[in-house]
């Protein structure tokens, strides 16, 4: 803890619902929930690291520019940009434009009904600046593209954007689920990482370029030895 006291937790079930439960944490001291996550939680780093958690990790699994906290992980696409190159982007003339979106465990979980329309994502809560919106407005009418950084600043700028692609400052929540057959309203160009199989994130690649040229790239990646996942290769799509 911020004094060096130690503390003690302790939690109550409160409902499940499938694989999901909702828990009742307590403690003692006027410490914030934050504090107390800081003091006694481990960094979920992905299982298929196959590893336990290092202290490293605090800076390695997160983006350069990450502010605000509430995602259960990272958006891993940015993982790829250092502060260097991002002011090489600058000089560029591009526009960088911050959006947020708290990554939530729905995210990750994989399509499992028969269905594709029969799956339901978890809500997550995002947010578009007012400076962002107007950047991205305009440099779309002066023919810009809207290039997004990981499917979760394509699902957040999917969710706001107006049917003529303007994109709105707001907040709220959004559960969308873009899969083939989805028409895109804003987005121009994606930079993902290569995503699990049956994930709603390889559908959501899909649905923005072409699956049999998708599953074509990732056949391609597997024979090249490409890495995948979060701390994998990315790729841009247009």
């Amino acid at each position: 803890m911020p004094d060096g006291s130690s503390i003690t937790l302790w939690c109550d079930r409160k409902e499940v619902s499938g694989t999901s439960h909702i828990v009742d944490f307590e403690w003692e001291g006027n410490y914030t929930w934050a504090e107390v996550l800081d003091a006694i939680g481990e960094l979920p780093i992905p299982p298929y690291l196959n590893r336990e958690t290092q202290e490293s990790d605090k800076q390695t699994y997160q983006t350069v520019y990450s502010k605000i906290k509430g995602s259960v992980a990272a958006p891993t696409a940015g993982l790829h940009f250092t502060p260097a190159l991002l002011e090489e982007i600058r000089k560029k003339g591009v526009a960088i434009a911050p959006v947020m979106l708290h990554v939530g465990l729905g995210t990750f979980r994989p399509v499992k009904a028969d269905r594709i329309t029969e799956h339901v994502m978890h809500s997550e809560f995002f947010s578009i600046p007012e400076e962002s919106a107007r950047l991205i407005n305009e440099r779309k009418a002066a023919g810009g593209r809207l290039i997004c950084v990981g499917t979760t600043s394509c699902r957040t700028v999917e969710s706001a954007a107006r049917e003529d692609g303007t994109i709105p400052a707001m907040s709220g929540d959004t559960g969308i689920f873009i899969y083939p057959g989805y028409r895109f309203k804003a987005v121009d160009a994606l930079i993902t990482n290569f995503h699990l199989p049956e994930s709603t994130l390889l559908m959501l690649v899909s649905a923005f370029y072409d699956k049999d040229k998708i599953m074509e790239a990732y056949r391609t990646a597997v024979e090249m030895e490409y890495r995948f996942f979060s701390f994998g290769d990315a790729m841009l799509i247009e």
